[in-house]
């Protein structure tokens, strides 16, 4: 008689990952269909209540009018550029975090964003930049800049997740009173800024996109790629090391990375704060620790928050539209405070 042996423990362990992985694909496959609703309602909704018919003439029967103008020439171009800034931002937030151990990295509250922003504003009040090719590269510039700076300040090597985020702060005051003081000096600067400086899709265009494209699928390739080597980072260098990690090659291209994605969004955008920080946490409450997953979820769900924000900052205070990135440092400021509460981070 043939009795049936139990599953060896191996094989048991081997099978558990299985309905996790399937859960995890089911869910980004449903991210997916949120961020192509949202996309849609970009392109259908805004200031200008208009028609669906009309919205579907403009996107397939062009003829130049006003309504097509809209659509065509406006509303495209905004919802292909908060596409690639929400996952530029999703995707450096969770680099940074995963790169850092910091649950509170971002590169709004580690003054990335805003080191971006004040190089910007330093070339075209000073050195009469004047068009998206040369912004981007001062904002790579001072994006990095800042990143160093920030790491210095806050103890390098024995930097502690309050000691970054304190630094961080302090750079981001004192560029933004940096910026203030440029833009009140220099009124040309002011008036081509002024929208620019609170982080805003409003003035996209096709050319803005295609000219920070480049920088931002090379950006969130190598973030992407990143996912298996910041997982052994993870649980120490020496045990990174054990399982072959190159840490140095790592730590490079992460900067890399984010050097890329945050200069492409805020040289594009302007700043636009707490998207980086807010979606890496709600994505390990489902995905877990494993950056693979929450790096693919990040660059998927970010530009979900961000739409959504553009397109609620269009119909809460129509005929007006609110910039996207007050909605969300409105939506992100009440979120910072439970996560240093939760995170036990306040205490000093």
């Amino acid at each position: 008689m043939l009795v049936e042996s139990p599953p060896s423990q191996s094989a048991a362990s081997a099978a558990a990952p299985r309905p996790r992985n399937a859960a995890r694909t089911a869910g980004l496959l449903a991210a997916l269909g949120v961020l192509v609703v949202l996309a849609v309602a970009s392109v259908a909704v805004g200031a200008k209540q208009m028609p669906l018919d009309q919205v579907w003439h403009g996107l397939f029967a062009y003829s130049g009018t006003p309504s097509d103008v809209v659509v065509r020439d406006l509303r495209v171009p905004r919802t292909l550029l908060g596409l690639m800034v929400g996952a530029a931002l999703g995707l450096s937030g969770a680099v940074m975090q995963a790169l850092t151990r910091n649950p509170l990295a971002e590169p709004g509250v580690l003054g990335v964003n805003a080191g971006a922003a004040a190089a910007v504003v330093s070339a075209i009040s000073f050195l009469g930049a004047s068009s998206l090719t040369e912004y981007v590269w001062y904002a790579f510039a001072g994006a990095a800049l800042v990143s160093v700076v920030v790491y210095v300040l806050g103890g390098s090597r024995g930097a502690t997740p309050v000691r970054l985020a304190l630094a961080g702060t302090a750079a981001s005051f004192a560029l933004v009173s940096y910026v203030n003081a440029v833009q009140l000096m220099d009124s040309k600067a002011l008036d081509k800024l002024r929208f620019w400086t609170v982080g805003s899709l409003a003035s996209a265009n096709l050319d803005t996109a295609a000219q920070v494209a480049p920088f931002f699928v090379v950006g969130a390739v190598l973030a992407l790629l990143l996912g298996r080597p910041l997982n052994a980072m993870a649980m120490g260098d020496d045990t990174a090391r054990a399982l072959g990690a190159n840490l140095t090659r790592t730590r490079i291209t992460a900067m890399v990375a984010v050097t890329l994605l945050c200069g492409s969004a805020t040289a594009a955008c302007g700043p636009i704060v707490f998207v980086g920080l807010m979606v890496p946490h709600l994505v390990r409450v489902f995905t877990g620790p494993d950056l693979r997953w929450v790096l693919a979820y990040s660059a998927v769900l970010s530009p979900v928050l961000l739409l959504g924000a553009d397109v609620l900052g269009r119909v809460v205070t129509r005929p007006a539209e609110l910039q996207v990135g007050i909605v969300t440092a409105l939506i992100g400021g009440p979120v910072f405070i439970v996560l240093v509460r939760r995170k036990r981070m306040a205490q000093l």
